[in-house]
């Protein structure tokens, strides 16, 4: 069984500025309802440059419930970090999963 564990990405050591290698991060997002017009995972693809993989979703047709995504996210250290305080700056519900293997 995956471990979740909430995630502040402001809490994360600082990113060396000059390191391009890729990586990947694994987390679970709660959109909530008022942001169903919101372009929020093509902003992650456009302002960040990141490659957005969506491994699992929820999402209600009416939109009277909020959205629930599992995503892979692949660029840089630094660009994963400034998507992801994109991310809590909406206020958005962030868990990263500790446990990668169960993914």
């Amino acid at each position: 069984m995956a471990t979740l564990e909430s995630f502040d990405p402001r809490a994360t050591d600082t990113v060396a500025k000059d390191d391009t290698r890729q990586t990947q991060i694994h987390v679970r997002l709660q959109i909530p309802k008022q942001y169903k017009q919101e372009p929020i995972l093509s902003d992650l693809i456009s302002r960040y440059g990141l490659t957005v993989n969506i491994q699992a979703a929820l999402l209600s047709a009416s939109a009277h419930e909020d959205g629930w995504f599992d995503l892979e996210l692949h660029g840089t250290e630094k660009r994963i970090q400034e998507g992801l305080i994109y991310l809590n700056d909406l206020d958005l519900k962030i868990w990263k999963d500790t446990d990668e293997e169960n993914w």
